[in-house]
């Protein structure tokens, strides 16, 4: 009935109210959103983990029992295939600090928070310099200023900063504050209350030969007001333990109907800091996709693309988890098979999804999109993203050429006041933003997983290097060790 009604309309017709790929995908979104408004569990899932685990650093306790956590939860869902990915890393996890300021012979204890990856032991004193941004023009234009020193840099980019002025890492400012000599470093967070942040300084993912430590932006702004009418110093000491331990990925695959050898994959990483609990970062990213996972297996979709729900570990110190899965794909000779990756760090309440740095993908993305509001307009309003950028877990695939895609989320702004600090906790969890995200994220995954034609292909090693450098990610890149081209 369906065929004999499509040929009495109009070829346009034909295409849009009658095409069956547009009609089964539709009626999968409708499955989806269902679904997932009725029996979501990502929100009560984190909770519980929370209050059974508490914090997920990698290498710890806390962190195999997250690991187990998840595993037991796919398995528990009905999935089959479900596999420990175990690597091996250099742990690091916090000991002591003591850190002290003020004028020679008066020095005065400052609440502060050693960065991961500082050296087992260290006890330095020595002259403060106020290196601003501290990226790499503050250093040229006095490049003995920190030799000898301990460097003072701002988190981010100070509000009279000159335009232009490159947004570098907490890392990759430790390196060039190493590279210029320095013999100890303090960042100043940029949050207002005193909030003190934790997160690594290593570009690497080794020990960095530096003691890095964080203060609070009061603390940290009076001091640079100081400093520019007299000379301060400080005093740091800290232990910290370090070695190698055992960690692992979590995986749980669903097999293409027709294309099996096509990877699509949905990660987001599980391990977290351990000041708190790593409620939004990331909890709500890592158990966002295990709903998703939990949604695909109980509408037994079979999409004809592979899709992969992964569990990384090891991202907070230096993307452990998904270099190690690159490394291997490339080992095994598998790189070629993971066409897309989509990100989940941080994520919630999407109002669209990010292209990564591909324009040739954002009609791809506005096609779905259009899908997608047909179900809810009301919060998702198919905004589209074009940037491309470092530091979470799709940096790894990204810098092979796969293309990847991240929810463009609106998260309430007090919750960045906790990235990586003590009060990262399950109260700033939304719920219904959630399910937002496994809803609008589900349809995406599938859409991507189902595609005809996929929105990007993987580049080439020739073409990934002028991505890189078109998006201005060289530079960062080099510091981070991660440029493997001669220029």
């Amino acid at each position: 009935m369906k065929k004999t009604l499509c040929i009495l309309f109009s070829a346009a017709l034909v295409f849009t109210a009658c095409s069956p790929k547009a009609d089964d995908q539709a009626t999968v979104f409708k499955k989806i959103n269902e679904e997932v408004l009725a029996n979501s569990k990502a929100y009560e899932t984190l909770g519980d983990a929370i209050e059974t685990i508490g914090h997920r650093l990698t290498g710890s306790e806390n962190g195999a029992q997250a690991e187990q956590y998840t595993y037991d939860l796919l398995k528990g869902y009905g999935m089959t295939d479900v596999q420990f990915q175990p690597f091996e890393v250099e742990s690091w996890s916090r000991g002591d600090i003591d850190v002290q300021i003020g004028a020679k012979g008066k020095l005065e204890t400052v609440p502060a928070v050693t960065l991961a990856h500082s050296p087992v032991s260290a006890d330095v004193t020595a002259e403060i310099v106020d290196m601003g941004n501290g990226v790499d023009a503050d250093y040229e234009a006095r490049p003995d200023a920190v030799m000898g020193k301990i460097a003072l840099v701002y988190i981010g980019t100070l509000p009279d900063s000159p335009k232009g002025t490159p947004g570098l890492h907490r890392s990759e400012k430790t390196a060039l504050a190493t590279k210029y000599g320095a013999i100890g470093i303090i960042i100043i967070n940029q949050v207002d209350g005193g909030v003190l942040l934790t997160g690594t300084a290593s570009v690497t993912g080794s020990l960095i030969p530096i003691p890095a430590v964080c203060i609070g932006k009061e603390d940290g702004m009076a001091l640079k007001e100081t400093l520019a009418s007299k000379s301060q110093f400080a005093s740091i000491k800290m232990t910290n333990q370090s070695g190698l331990i055992k960690a692992r990925n979590v995986i749980a695959t669903i097999k293409g109907s027709e294309f099996p050898e096509e990877k699509i994959i949905v990660g987001g990483h599980l391990d977290s800091w351990d000041l708190s609990t790593g409620a939004i970062d990331n909890g709500i990213g890592s158990f966002a996709v295990l709903d998703m996972a939990r949604t695909f297996q109980a509408l037994n979709l079979k999409p004809k693309r592979t899709v992969q729900f992964v569990m990384f570990m090891g991202e907070e110190e230096g993307l452990l988890g998904s270099r190690f899965m690159v490394d291997e794909a490339i080992k095994d000779g598998t790189i070629d098979q993971i066409k897309y990756v989509m990100n989940q760090d941080m994520s919630g309440n999407p109002a669209g999804f990010g292209t990564g740095g591909r324009p040739e993908a954002e009609a791809f993305f506005k096609a779905v999109g259009k899908e997608i509001m047909a179900i809810d307009s009301t919060t998702y309003t198919n905004a589209v993203s074009n940037g491309a950028g470092l530091h979470s877990d799709h940096q790894p695939f990204m810098l092979q050429g796969i293309p990847y895609t991240a929810p463009s989320s609106r998260l309430d702004r007090a919750i960045y006041g906790c990235y990586h600090a003590d009060c990262d906790s399950f109260d700033l969890v939304n719920k219904e933003h959630m399910v937002n995200n496994v809803r609008f994220s589900s349809m995406m995954l599938y859409a991507l997983a189902n595609a005809e034609t996929l929105p990007a292909k993987k580049l080439n090693d020739a073409e990934t290097k002028a991505f890189l450098e078109g998006h201005d990610l060289k530079l960062k890149l080099q510091i981070g060790g991660d440029w493997r081209w001669d220029n």
